[in-house]
């Protein structure tokens, strides 16, 4: 009888994970994620843009809101970062240019410490506005699981295109050139 039990148990937690597995499978549903849109030519509205985030350096809270009709690039770093610091003087230039067509760079810190990201910002020379998402609950709405990550919304407020790795060469200004041609 105990020879029957064994075999008997093993073959019923087979069965058990191979029913979780096949539920688990049939109700993921269709992926809402912003690289499985734009991957399908699809600009999705950008999550999370009415969370009130803290201000770098000021007492206040700002959303992404504030920068409706704006073109937007939205990129995540922190202060312990070493991509994050070689790409900040890309997203310089970039502000720079964005400054002059109504647009913008806006940086969030992603669980980051406040003196450490002060440090930063002023360290980099950023003149961006710069917002904090302490518990990273903003960040990982965005599908955000590391830095440093950037993200072009248009003047529509829809999410244009995405890098998840650090920016180099020129496709930041690539992809920004041609939403600023065509606002003008």
């Amino acid at each position: 009888m105990r020879r029957l039990a064994v075999p008997a148990v093993i073959v019923a937690v087979a069965i058990g994970l191979l029913v979780l597995l096949a539920f688990g499978v049939s109700h993921q549903g269709v992926n809402t994620s912003l690289d499985s849109s734009l991957s399908r030519g699809i600009h999705p509205l950008p999550p999370n843009t009415h969370m009130a985030l803290p201000v770098l350096g000021s007492s206040g809270h700002e959303t992404l809101t504030r920068f409706r009709g704006k073109i937007v690039v939205v990129n995540v770093f922190a202060s312990w970062c070493s991509p994050c610091r070689a790409e900040a003087p890309i997203l310089d230039r970039e502000q720079r240019i964005l400054a002059q067509h109504d647009g913008t760079v806006v940086g969030v810190t992603y669980k980051d410490d406040t003196g450490a990201s002060e440090s930063f910002v002023h360290q980099e020379h950023i003149s961006y506005p710069v917002l904090r998402d302490v518990s990273g609950t903003f960040s990982q709405s965005w599908g955000i699981n590391g830095v440093p990550e950037t993200f072009i919304i248009n003047r529509q407020g829809r999410v244009v295109a995405l890098r998840r790795y650090e920016l180099g060469g020129t496709w930041l200004q690539q992809t920004v050139a041609p939403l600023l041609t065509a606002s003008s």
